[in-house]
């Protein structure tokens, strides 16, 4: 485990998600197509509705060492509140890409501003698991767009969404795979958005030979 970063400038969440603007989500296929439904958030995950996600790994490289930042979910979450996840992640609002999602996602949870050609495109997967969390149900399935930000990053400059993120710290990538594979509760980033981030590695590393 590496070094700790707890932030130095908070922001408040932007009250999009409540009363009569409340959230909706495009209900999409396997392949992340949108069916042309929309349904509000809370029912997506009320009832298990096929959805889209963004995620973002931001990475670097420390004596030949992948790292990768990882957010600590603020105790509001509701789901997997306090445990060390995915750089940035969120859902993608209706009639939006999961590109611009990923790009706004990066910009509201981190403070990070990126233009669409630093975030490279990984791959997809899908997540799809029951759980309950502050005595609820919680139903997620996500058909989740990856991306890849490895431009420098200081930690000490990050403003952080004080709604979602409690705190940022780096990580060696094989500590977050090890760990997740032997199902420790510290780490709740998805196995299988992990696994894309690796094969993307491997196909960077092979290009650069």
């Amino acid at each position: 485990m590496t070094e700790t970063n707890t932030p130095a400038a908070q922001r408040s969440e932007p009250g999009h998600v409540c009363g009569e603007s409340e959230e909706y989500l495009d209900v999409c296929d396997e392949n992340g197509n949108p069916t042309g439904e929309t349904v509000p958030r809370e029912t997506a995950h009320k009832d298990g509705i096929l959805h889209r996600t963004a995620h973002v790994w931001v990475i670097r490289r420390v004596n030949g060492t992948v790292q990768v930042l990882l957010q600590k979910r603020s105790q509001q979450k509701d789901s997997f509140p306090g445990r060390y996840d995915t750089s940035s992640a969120g859902h993608v609002p209706a009639g939006s890409q999961p590109l611009d999602s990923a790009l706004r996602e990066l910009e509201e949870e981190l403070g990070i501003i990126a233009d669409r050609e630093q975030l490279h495109p990984a791959g997809q997967f899908r997540i799809r698991y029951d759980e309950t969390f502050h005595g609820k149900l919680f139903r997620d399935n996500e058909v989740t767009e990856v991306y890849v930000y490895s431009d420098p990053v200081e930690t000490d400059s990050l403003t952080l969404q004080e709604s979602e993120v409690e705190e940022v710290r780096w990580f060696d990538l094989r500590e977050v795979i090890d760990a997740t594979a032997a199902g420790s509760t510290f780490f709740c980033a998805p196995s299988k958005g992990l696994e894309v981030l690796e094969r993307y590695l491997e196909k960077e590393a092979r290009t650069e030979k």
